[in-house]
């Protein structure tokens, strides 16, 4: 029998700078974090892609298309394609004055103009563009309704956008995030977007902590009581949660988490990326992302083309250790065996 070759296997770049910076570690290099990728091999197989995050200091929004190209090339030279891009659009909080949520639609213009010109030269197959609110829970909470209503106004111009570009957005959810911070607001943010081009962008380890109901207590899932041994109630919340959000998820993040919230640098607490060997653990990486990449019924849903692997805010030394990224790579091409299928 084949070996399943889909969903391509992708490593991120932005665990390069993201938690990194002035009050934490030096930023990694993307040309490390291309070496570092295109480097790693289990029983000869080797990560097929990157997703990349389109900021400082790994890349310039402003980049002409000679710049654009200048990437493709880099990427294509280690043997790897492009998959999903980050939009850096931080500097203008969706639910801001006019002015910042113009500048957030047009960070979305520049990274789905850099994503076209990557499928027009062959490099990118497959992927979407992610966003958030770039807004915090609590200057959301000053007004639940109308700034979930301006989340989804400045979404749905955001859309508007990338439909011009043939791309789709997908909302990642993490508790850090105003309107996202847990499942069921983010589900109302993308029901008020009203947009076809606008989905779910899944992390293992992000969405484990809505489930704690953390930042947003009165849609916990787990009961109050709940102990970390106790995998059958953990796996019944799992399944409710993947049943609301599957429908929706359109871009998939492996991941493992330790239960708890973590911040460096800049970056807000969210779920603790941990490394896919740590003994604290609390997911079954394969079985549970089953959850995401099959219906309630167990078949495969093959609603996005490849996966990623994100890791932000290990340590540097972690980072720039290779035995790190194979390990991680390890775990991908076990839960493709799973889950995957072959094209």
């Amino acid at each position: 029998m084949a070996e399943n070759n889909f969903p391509k296997l992708h490593n991120a770049t932005w665990p390069g700078i993201v938690g990194k910076g002035p009050d934490s570690e030096p930023a990694i290099a993307f040309d490390t974090m291309l070496e570092m990728t295109a480097a790693a091999e289990v029983d000869g197989v080797k990560f097929d892609g990157v997703d990349v995050g389109l900021f400082d200091p790994h890349y310039d929004l402003d980049i002409s298309d000679d710049g654009i190209k200048r990437l493709a090339d880099k990427v294509a030279k280690h043997g790897l394609e492009v998959g999903s891009l980050v939009a850096p659009i931080w500097g203008g909080p969706a639910m801001g004055t006019k002015e910042q949520r113009a500048e957030f639609v047009e960070m979305v213009r520049k990274s789905c103009h850099i994503g076209q010109k990557l499928r027009e030269w062959g490099l990118r197959p497959n992927g979407i563009v992610r966003i958030d609110s770039a807004s915090s829970p609590h200057d959301w909470a000053l007004d639940p309704a109308g700034n979930t209503k301006l989340i989804a106004q400045t979404f749905r111009e955001a859309c508007d956008v990338a439909a011009d570009f043939g791309e789709s957005l997908a909302a990642e959810g993490e508790i850090c995030w105003g309107g996202m911070h847990s499942w069921k607001y983010m589900l109302d943010t993308l029901e008020a977007v009203d947009r076809k081009n606008i989905g779910f962008q899944a992390d293992m380890s992000h969405t484990t902590l809505y489930l704690l109901g953390y930042n947003a207590p009165e849609h916990r899932v787990l009961p109050e009581d709940f102990q970390w041994g106790d995998r059958e109630t953990f796996l019944e919340g799992l399944r409710k949660l993947t049943a609301a959000l599957r429908p929706w998820t359109i871009d998939f993040h492996v991941a493992q988490n330790d239960g708890t919230v973590f911040g460096s640098g800049s970056h807000d607490k969210t779920g603790r990326h941990c490394q896919a060997t740590d003994p604290n653990g609390k997911l079954d990486i394969t079985n549970d992302a089953g959850l995401w990449l099959r219906n309630e019924s167990g078949e495969l849903t093959k609603a996005f083309k490849h996966i990623c692997w994100d890791g932000c805010m290990f340590p540097n030394a972690v980072m720039n250790n290779q035995q790190t990224w194979n390990d991680i790579l390890a775990a991908m091409i076990k839960v493709r065996k799973a889950h995957g299928w072959v094209e």
